[in-house]
């Protein structure tokens, strides 16, 4: 959500600054053009006025000062003409000592000229006849001051833009807050059914989020089903295949076989492979891979439970404990830890003289579980053998000898790593990381 809004932010901070700095530019351009128009008229009149000061005198003609406005008697005043005829040049006081250009087009000049002390002038020229002479008279008016107002207006309107942006930011991040207010709290809930916290969406959401929130729901109770029936289904298909396995052992252990040694030996292996391989595959098509929403292996839940069955099984002999921080949830699948758990604790009661211990490690790449036992344990030659999946070595303890086996299918499926080492209560100790679930 955060992302949205800052990607809508820039967009319309992106716009209002193009649209803005557009806006005021075309601004200026137009006072501009109309100041430029209005004083062109004034610098016409001036133009007029100058030749109504044009008089003949007993030397000829001459610029009758008496007619002359005052700013042209003032020094630098921002006001100037230039007077050219008949080889002649007359230009005002005020002027100094700079000399005006004269345009070579009549009219106002597009272009500010260089007038003195740094000041722009403004030029219009306008060519008159009289008594008999044409004059071509300029006239320019200082600028800088416009221009300088021009400036000051662009500080101003930037500053007052600047405050409206601001304030339209605030405006558009309020409005757009509590536009995605909605899906911010679908966010939430997805987050929390990532945790199992959930099992579905709320279905109060505003129309145009129901059909979507719909969809997630039917789906998450669609997937939810369907691993449901196949669990069943793989179930019902395993108990189905054991009692037709254990038929067909029992006529191999008849004693019409056993008078046979090798027949009798190879049909048992043969169908103990086959027992195996079933196990194998049925344990495999099992694993929920990704977990679903509310399935969640809850440690202070499930664990008390695991451990009470195990007593009842291998009797209240052995002592068993388990540590866990508080309030620890696994993000993975309930009955996928609860087959790799029940493997492991049932191995290591198998072969525990009297301690099996069980401890879960939250670490800040994934989890780190551990289960020991103070049993003979195993050579560091053997421990890669034991791992795969029959491998037992001692054929004296009952069991199949596919614990282990299955151990790994699970951390192979979940991209964890199994490995097995010297317990510090003598033992075995198996170490299992899980990465973190992202």
């Amino acid at each position: 959500m955060r992302s949205i809004q800052r990607r809508l932010s820039l967009g319309l901070v992106g716009v209002l600054l193009v649209v803005g700095l557009g806006v005021m530019q075309l601004g200026l351009w137009l006072l501009d053009g109309s100041l430029r128009g209005y004083m062109a008229s004034s610098l016409q009149d001036e133009a007029k006025s100058l030749v109504v000061a044009i008089v003949r005198g007993p030397d000829g003609l001459q610029l009758d000062e008496q007619r002359l406005s005052a700013a042209y008697q003032r020094p630098l005043s921002g006001l100037y003409f230039r007077i050219d005829f008949a080889g002649k040049t007359w230009r005002s006081r005020s002027a100094w000592d700079r000399e005006l250009v004269q345009p070579a087009v009549p009219g106002l000049q597009d272009q500010l000229g260089d007038g003195p002390r740094g000041q722009l002038l403004l030029t219009y020229r306008e060519d008159f006849s009289r008594h008999g002479e044409r004059f071509a008279i300029v006239v320019a008016r200082d600028y800088t001051p416009v221009l300088a107002s021009f400036q000051r207006i662009q500080w101003v309107g930037l500053g007052l833009g600047i405050g409206a942006l601001l304030l339209i930011l605030l405006a558009q991040r309020y409005t757009v807050h509590n536009a995605l207010r909605p899906l911010e709290q679908v966010r939430r809930q997805v987050a929390q059914l990532q945790e199992g916290r959930r099992s579905e969406l709320d279905a109060e959401v505003p129309v145009e989020l129901e059909a979507l929130v719909g969809q997630i729901n039917h789906l998450l109770r669609h997937t939810d089903e369907t691993l449901r029936r196949s669990r069943n289904a793989l179930g019902n298909l395993g108990h189905a295949l054991k009692t037709p396995l254990a038929v067909l052992v029992s006529l191999a252990n008849r004693d019409q076989l056993k008078a046979c040694p090798q027949l009798h030996h190879g049909l048992l292996e043969q169908l103990e492979q086959i027992e195996q391989r079933l196990a194998r595959e049925l344990g495999r098509a099992r694993l929920a891979g990704d977990v679903l929403p509310g399935a969640y292996f809850d440690c202070a839940t499930e664990l008390p439970g695991l451990f009470n069955t195990l007593r009842m099984i291998h009797g209240a002999g052995l002592d068993m404990h388990w540590e866990a921080p508080q309030a620890l949830r696994l993000p993975w699948d309930r009955e996928d830890m609860l087959e790799l758990l029940g493997n492991l604790l049932d191995n290591a009661c198998k072969w525990a003289r009297s301690r099996v211990r069980l401890r879960i490690v939250r670490e800040s790449d994934g989890v780190l579980l551990l289960v020991e036992d103070d049993g003979p344990g195993i050579e560091s030659a053997l421990r890669e053998e034991v791992i795969e999946r029959g491998v037992r070595l001692d054929e004296q303890v009952r069991g199949h000898g596919l614990g282990l086996g299955i151990v790994r299918d699970i951390v192979d499926a979940w991209k964890g790593s199994l490995v097995l080492q010297e317990s510090e209560l003598g033992g075995l100790e198996v170490e299992i990381r899980l990465p973190q679930r992202r």
